[in-house]
């Protein structure tokens, strides 16, 4: 064993360690196209502490550091870009607290959606969580340190608004908390102290999150999905507005695709109602079928395809495109909800330039005060020319996201770059004084948000 190895084994204990190329190849690589790159070493803590341990090691010997949840992050995240430790948090998984009466859930960092929701539906069924949609092995830190959005995003907004505080422990190795845990016991807000949270949407390179607060809301006792159809793009504008100005969707997603042929060209609206009576179910429906969407069905212009009680929560990943061979990615965007007939056309004009079936999807953020638009790119791995058709297709949707005046959401190396070019001197100054503040060795996931 060489000297880190031995190091980090002293830690953890030599069977959460691994050096071994076979282990190192699965840390090595996503699910989607960036090159891999393995680590030099695996390990995989269950403390805070143990946590502490190995960032002071990392740091003293300027040894690279990538955190890791649930491994199923895109774009080249958590692909370790230049060697070094991979941390695996997905041993630190417990559900510490649940606060019924101020609706919020103490976690640590490898909890998963899935885990937080079976647990809340034995535990608590009168609560529920703002479910991102991925796959139930996502890590619900994870989703929030890259200012993920959830089924409840529509009247709450991105996930990561909805934390009430953090503990991190930064890349010198001290333990950090925000919010009112910082001055107490409890965690239930992050008002309203001093604003100093620089961890979200920095891709762990200003610290590791290890426990983390996060609101919790109402469960429904009943729960269902209406379908509405319309065949021009330029209408969706006019009726995500009218639908978020009702206030009776938990969730509103716009999505077209090519597969299967017959949804080809056309505009599809899902809307998520929830819930207590059928009383109120009945009046939610008056109100979004009758009197919102209404004036289309009469006058030709949309279809209302019906009302489908007791569906699982959304998983927007599954309006996506697979290929033989099992790869996809998207590029992400923050986008104002006018800018879904331009989105539309131009993935669409992207993805038929590389022979890719289109897939163009957007959610309503907070009440239709933005949206989280994604173009997904499939591809299959065993064929060279797909994978690098895909990636073209993804560098050009970077492009046009910052053209139409977006920010490119969770973006990889090139979205970045493109960020960087354009972000404002000042602005990305204080990024740089940040990062050298708080990582003076840049031992935290290099290579990503590169502050030059």
């Amino acid at each position: 064993m060489d000297n880190i190895l031995r190091s980090l084994a002293d830690i953890v204990d030599e069977t959460h360690v691994s050096n071994r190329q076979e282990e190192l190849f699965i840390y090595s690589f996503d699910l989607g196209t960036a090159e891999p790159r393995r680590p030099d070493y695996v390990v995989s803590p269950e403390s805070v502490e143990q946590i502490q341990a190995i960032l002071r090691l990392a740091n003293r010997n300027k040894i690279p550091v990538v955190p890791l949840g649930g491994g199923l992050s895109l774009a080249g995240l958590a692909v370790p870009l230049k060697g070094g430790i991979l941390i695996d948090l997905k041993r630190m998984d417990r559900i510490i607290e649940v606060n019924e009466k101020s609706r919020y859930a103490v976690l640590e960092c490898g909890v998963s959606q899935a885990q937080l929701t079976s647990y809340l539906e034995k535990h608590h069924p009168q609560l529920t969580h703002s479910e991102p949609g991925a796959p139930p092995t996502a890590t619900i830190a994870g989703n929030l340190m890259i200012h993920g959005q959830g089924d409840l995003a529509q009247p709450y907004g991105f996930n990561s608004d909805l934390i009430n505080g953090l503990e991190v422990v930064l890349p010198t190795g001290e333990i950090c908390r925000l919010g009112s845990c910082a001055v107490g016991s409890e965690w239930f807000t992050n008002h309203p102290l001093p604003d100093i949270n620089v961890f979200l949407g920095w891709y762990g390179t200003t610290g590791i999150i290890t426990k983390l607060s996060m609101r919790l809301f109402p469960a429904k006792r009943i729960r269902g999905t209406g379908q509405f159809v319309v065949d021009n793009e330029e209408l969706v504008p006019e009726i995500l507005f009218k639908l978020t100005h009702t206030q009776m969707a938990e969730d509103i997603i716009a999505y077209s695709r090519a597969i299967p042929p017959f949804s080809d060209g056309l505009q599809h609206i899902t809307v998520n109602i929830a819930a207590d009576t059928e009383k109120e179910l009945e009046w939610k429906q008056e109100i979004l079928w009758d009197d919102t969407l209404g004036e289309y069905i009469r006058n030709g212009d949309g279809a209302y395809l019906g009302f489908t009680m007791g569906l699982e929560r959304p998983q927007i990943s599954k309006t996506s495109d697979y290929k033989k061979g099992g790869g996809f990615e998207y590029v992400g965007s923050i986008m104002p909800i006018e800018k879904y007939p331009d989105c539309y056309r131009i993935g669409r004009k992207i993805s038929e330039k590389h022979n890719i079936p289109y897939t163009v999807t957007g959610r309503c953020v907070g009440v239709g005060h933005s949206m989280m638009f994604a173009w997904t790119y499939a591809f299959n791995r065993a064929e060279p020319d797909t994978i690098r058709h895909a990636k073209e297709a993804l560098h050009e949707t970077d492009d046009i996201v910052v053209e139409l005046g977006g920010v490119i959401w969770k973006p990889g190396i090139y979205g970045q770059k493109l960020i960087m070019e354009r972000l404002d001197p000042a602005t990305r100054e204080l990024m740089k004084k940040i990062k050298k503040l708080l990582d003076p060795n840049g031992i935290m996931n290099p290579g990503n948000w590169d502050v030059k």
